[in-house]
């Protein structure tokens, strides 16, 4: 069950890094409100993930995650590059998080 919480975490993660580009430097108050909300229930969960997840796993992946999800976000929405080396780095950092998953087991 950790684990779920933890890709929820992630997932939060994400939309608060993808809300920070829509606040518009903390200018606009819903996107920075839902922001703020988000990254609230991120640090929450992952801190009741960790609490019997080993802290550099379950770390590890949530920023993995958080980052994985940004990037394409990111490529998605606002035309962000996708030059292939840019995905095959994403493909590792993919592969590293599966690794250091498996590797917790």
């Amino acid at each position: 069950m950790n684990w779920v919480i933890l890709v929820i975490a992630g997932l939060f993660e994400i939309g608060w890094a993808i809300g920070l580009k829509y606040t518009e430097g903390f200018t606009r108050l819903w996107p920075t409100l839902a922001t703020a909300l988000s990254m609230l229930i991120s640090v929450w969960l992952l801190g009741l993930a960790m609490k019997t997840l080993p802290v550099g796993t379950a770390y590890a992946v949530w920023v993995g995650i958080g980052a994985v999800g940004t990037v394409v976000l990111g490529i998605l929405l606002f035309d962000d590059p996708a030059s292939p080396l840019r995905l095959i780095s994403l493909a590792l950092i993919g592969a590293g998080i599966v690794g250091i998953k498996l590797a917790s087991v």
